[in-house]
């Protein structure tokens, strides 16, 4: 059975719940509720599990807050012997209009701390990214504020939808592979 890490980004504690910046961990909440799932609080976070289609999905929180999230990430990388190339990290991205995907196989941080302290301890890029827009509707100097703030009424009622979108990238990624998630599902 192919094991797959699926890793949402986000900060822990309750102020946060509801924060652009917690894509991450919203959509593996959302997934969750609809698989009948249970997050568990283990070593370095929290983790479901999951079967689908010949499958086996480690759905992780780190809780070790967004900028050491690369800790977590090693870690049951390790324990759960899962490869690289089965590893997708869900984070917010500010260059991305609101609910947009950008699916790629690696790359670099994009200025997202998240991603720098994973590129730094993983000692590589190698690893699939799924970023999900928040678009960049701030003024100057506000960006902390903006990705630490709960979404608008408008962005509220796009939400639902754009979860089971992204419901359904995580099985695709398993299932099609990533070049046909890619595909299917980039820029949408």
């Amino acid at each position: 059975m192919k094991k797959f890490l699926i890793v949402g980004l986000g900060n822990i504690g309750a102020e946060y719940v509801n924060t652009r910046h917690n894509i991450g961990f919203k959509i593996l909440d959302f997934f969750a509720r609809k698989e009948a799932l249970c997050f568990e609080t283990v070593k370095l976070g929290a983790v479901a599990k999951f079967k689908f289609k010949g499958s086996s999905f480690l759905l992780l929180k780190p809780d070790t807050y967004m900028n050491l999230s690369g800790k977590s990430v090693q870690y049951w990388i390790d324990k759960e012997n899962i490869p690289q190339e089965n590893v997708m990290v869900i984070t917010d991205d500010l260059n991305l209009a609101f609910g947009t995907i950008r699916i790629k196989p690696k790359g670099s941080d994009g200025g997202h701390n998240g991603l720098k302290n994973i590129n730094l301890v993983l000692n590589t890029q190698n690893y699939t990214r799924f970023r999900f827009g928040i678009s960049d509707e701030f003024k100057k100097g506000k960006q902390i504020d903006y990705v630490l703030g709960d979404w608008d009424e408008d962005e509220k009622t796009k939400l639902p939808e754009r979860l089971e979108v992204a419901c359904e990238i995580i099985l695709s990624f398993a299932t099609a592979g990533l070049e046909n998630t890619m595909t299917s599902f980039n820029g949408k």
